[in-house]
């Protein structure tokens, strides 16, 4: 018995229940059960091969190897379906964090599987926060086409 995987599968195994629920719930509802951000931070492990952080770990939430650098990612995500609101916004996004890139996953709101994943650099994020003029910039909060995103996958 290797309590690391038996660990891992169980994981793997509550999250695929915690997303039916969440699905079930929002065709019910028409509202999200909150646990949008925990999947979108499982999936962009599982497909980005990231290791998480600790729970509560301030400024990020994932960590990559990349050519020997150490990259901290801080990750969002946002859940939609076919009538999705464009201007939609994503979860604020902590400010002066010690944090190298954004990483934004896209799920589906009838199943929370990852439809795309994309990303940005931490200081480019930080720049299209601080434009004037807009309410929601100044609480960290981006619409859809504010940052030109890189596809991560």
């Amino acid at each position: 018995m290797n309590p690391v995987s038996d660990a891992s599968d169980r994981l793997e195994q509550l999250l695929s229940e915690v997303r039916l629920l969440a699905a079930e719930y929002f065709q019910i509802t028409g509202k999200p059960l909150g646990v949008t951000g925990e999947v979108a931070e499982y999936l962009a492990a599982k497909i980005m091969s990231l290791e998480l952080s600790a729970a509560r770990t301030a400024g990020y939430d994932a960590l990559r190897e990349t050519n020997g650098k150490v990259e901290r990612i801080q990750i969002k995500g946002r859940a939609f379906g076919q009538a999705a609101n464009p201007g939609q916004r994503l979860g604020r996004i902590k400010l002066d964090a010690e944090c190298d890139v954004v990483m934004v996953v896209l799920m589906d709101n009838a199943t929370f599987n990852a439809r795309e994943i994309w990303e940005a650099p931490y200081a480019t994020v930080v720049e299209a926060l601080s434009r004037p003029g807009s309410k929601a910039r100044e609480r960290g909060q981006l619409g859809s086409g504010c940052i030109d995103f890189q596809c991560a996958t």
